[in-house]
């Protein structure tokens, strides 16, 4: 497929993804109207703070959505909590709802289709006396909106933002571990292009090492790097100095399984290009469960609440239950196929293809162990001994859905402590 082909799909797709002007304009007037209202309650309230609009609405790199989340950033000079600062200034002028996090911000909803993020930061001139990872954001639109001016790398970027949300790449929130809008806006202006990013990042996971980008060059080599972060920084497949703050990895939420899943996108995506590479697919559990049955194999559908805060925070005991859950299942069972489903609510659907193990070897005590083995005794019937320790041999006779039941018998104080409300067989 030539060049023409793929420019004529990444057009196509950009027709599909920019925002109207309608929409833009919109918004626009919606922001200058609460900035203004805020502006006005600060000086009522004697409190002093720099109001400006961050994300990808300020960076003009947004993609057309159903719904938009637009934040506005409150940069305080003043000490103390600036949640509960905001929260005062806000408390006269519209409804909200505090969303709790590192620093607790506040979401309100304009119309049906776009609400503002009214975030508190403490304003920094020098990074390093930033708080939350927020108080670099004044920081990230400026170096932005300086560097990257040229329409089409905005329309590049745009692409990358399209590509990874239909992938499940996109988001560095704990539930997906992806890439933010940020580390995309920087990736595809240092690489030139959005097709050029695909292609180096590719060439970059090629490589035995890990992949290292200093764009601004604040550090002499890669060992510096690894002497001036923090070591948990550096535990992500690509490593990506902020260039506005350089102790800082904008990609330290980036997991390996996330990774993998993005280059293996991007491969197919290189290798036949098509505007379908940019829509979000939904999981067709119905073929899943016909695929499963064809093969004789069990085929199980969860679904799992919490009663923890929409967002990364229910996003994320759901997950950590899910990964559990996982472990648990496959000491009994071959599992084939899986997959999580957040809802972005507080519920989440797992999927599970899968065999019986038909047999599975129990740890038991030391032979010389008489008290535990007595017990082991009685627990298990065809034991042996290996070595000076006591096994038992224990035969799955039973299918899922029965093994799902006994484990949420067995295991009610657990599910309780990992946040989990309700557990059920759908």
């Amino acid at each position: 497929m030539g060049n023409q082909t793929i420019n004529s799909i990444l057009n196509n797709v950009l027709n599909k993804i920019n925002p109207s002007k309608k929409e833009t304009a919109e918004i626009k007037e919606i922001v200058d109207n609460f900035t203004k209202k805020i502006e006005l309650r600060m000086r009522k309230v004697k409190l002093k703070a720099e109001v400006f609009v961050g994300g990808s609405f300020a960076k003009n790199t947004m993609i057309k959505k159903d719904k938009y989340d637009i934040d506005l950033f409150l940069r305080f000079w003043e000490n103390g909590s600036l949640s509960d600062l905001t929260h005062d200034i806000l408390d006269g002028i519209c409804d909200f709802e505090m969303v709790h996090g590192s620093r607790d911000y506040f979401r309100v909803k304009v119309k049906e289709n776009i609400y503002l993020e009214v975030v508190p930061v403490k304003k920094v001139n020098n990074p390093k006396d930033s708080e939350n990872i927020t108080d670099l954001s004044y920081s990230h639109v400026k170096y932005i909106n300086k560097r990257v001016k040229d329409k089409k790398i905005l329309d590049e970027i745009r692409l990358a933002k399209a590509f990874c949300y239909a992938t499940r790449c996109y988001g560095a929130e704990s539930y997906i571990n992806g890439f933010s809008g940020y580390s995309l806006e920087l990736l595809v202006y240092y690489y030139g292009g959005f097709v050029k990013f695909l292609k180096g990042m590719i060439k970059a996971s090629l490589g035995k090492k890990k992949i290292i980008i200093d764009m601004e060059k604040q550090h002499k080599s890669g060992k510096n790097i690894s002497l001036d972060l923090n070591s948990a920084k550096l535990v992500s497949p690509v490593v990506l100095i902020d260039p506005t703050y350089k102790h800082r990895n904008a990609l330290a939420a980036l997991s390996n399984e996330t990774f993998r899943r993005f280059i293996s996108e991007a491969e197919k995506f290189l290798k036949k290009p098509s505007e379908e590479a940019f829509e979000l697919r939904r999981t067709n559990i119905e073929a899943i469960k016909a695929k499963a049955l064809k093969k004789k194999q069990e085929f199980l559908l969860l679904e799992a609440c919490t009663n923890k805060q929409v967002g990364d925070i229910a996003g994320s005991k759901l997950l950590k239950f899910y990964r559990h859950l996982t472990h648990e299942i496959s000491k009994y069972f071959n599992i084939k196929d899986k997959g999580f489903n957040y809802s972005n609510n507080q519920n989440a659907r797992y999927y599970f293809v899968l065999n019986s193990k038909e047999e599975i070897i129990v740890d038991g005590p030391d032979a010389g162990d008489k008290t535990n083995l007595l017990k082991f005794r009685k627990k298990h019937k065809n034991i042996f001994i290996n070595k000076g320790k006591v096994y038992a041999r224990e035969s799955i006779n039973y299918g899922i859905k029965r093994f799902v039941e006994n484990w949420k018998n067995n295991n009610s104080r657990k599910i309780k402590e990992m946040y989990i409300t309700k557990l059920e067989i759908v």
